[in-house]
């Protein structure tokens, strides 16, 4: 869904309305199996690069490794 709604802003130049009443008039759905509406098209878009953002900053962030000292003590019931 993101590509063609990408493709068809970038490429065909068309704005948010004019998807949604492209994908309308194909009967392609919304996850939610509604109409697509100007701010839906907006929405996959901007999920989409949110999306991208977190797995950048988030899922590939490298952490320092640190190493302590570790004490394994095994104590007897008397």
């Amino acid at each position: 869904m993101y590509q063609l709604i990408k493709y068809l802003h970038d490429e065909k130049q068309m704005g948010y309305r004019k998807i949604s009443q492209f994908l309308n008039s194909v009967n392609i759905k919304t996850q939610r199996n509604k109409t697509f509406s100007n701010s839906s098209v907006y929405s996959v878009l901007k999920r989409k690069k949110e999306r991208e953002e977190r797995i950048k900053n988030i899922r590939n962030k490298e952490y320092s490794v640190s190493m302590s000292k570790m004490k394994l003590e095994y104590l007897r019931d008397v």
